[in-house]
């Protein structure tokens, strides 16, 4: 298995991981929605995850009631990963933060109850109107 990177895009955060996701698929719930019509993640084992460089966190509540902590560069401001305490042994990754984004593979598309029609996602990908696990 290789090794995933990634990187904001200054450079200042750095992360890698050594894991296959659990999970990887689109989220369109209205916190991943502030900057664009979904966010594309990957869960990974926390285990597998290092970060160089110091990222600021954004902290909320999930509809489910769990705490999750978004990651932002301090610089840049770009968007990296999440924690939840629902899911406390993972980390989510934003796709579009990875080194190479061409490694991520949706399985499928959730919080689509949130979703806006303009965001057109692919229609043989199976859709949750919230999370089939919770966050």
């Amino acid at each position: 298995m290789a090794t995933y990177t990634g990187s904001c895009a200054c450079g200042s955060v750095r992360y890698e991981f050594a894991a296959e996701p659990v999970f990887s698929g689109h989220c369109q719930c209205r916190d991943c929605l502030t900057d664009s019509g979904h966010a594309p993640l990957m869960m990974i084992p926390q285990a597998s995850f290092k970060v160089t460089g110091t990222p600021k966190f954004y902290e909320r509540k999930a509809d489910s009631g769990n705490t999750v902590r978004n990651a932002f560069c301090q610089e840049c401001g770009s968007p990296l990963f999440g924690l939840s305490s629902g899911f406390p042994d993972a980390v989510l990754v934003m796709a579009g933060s990875l080194d190479d984004p061409g490694r991520f593979v949706p399985q499928m598309v959730i919080y689509t109850d949130s979703g806006h029609a303009w965001d057109y996602m692919n229609p043989s990908l199976p859709k949750f109107g919230k999370s089939p696990a919770g966050s």
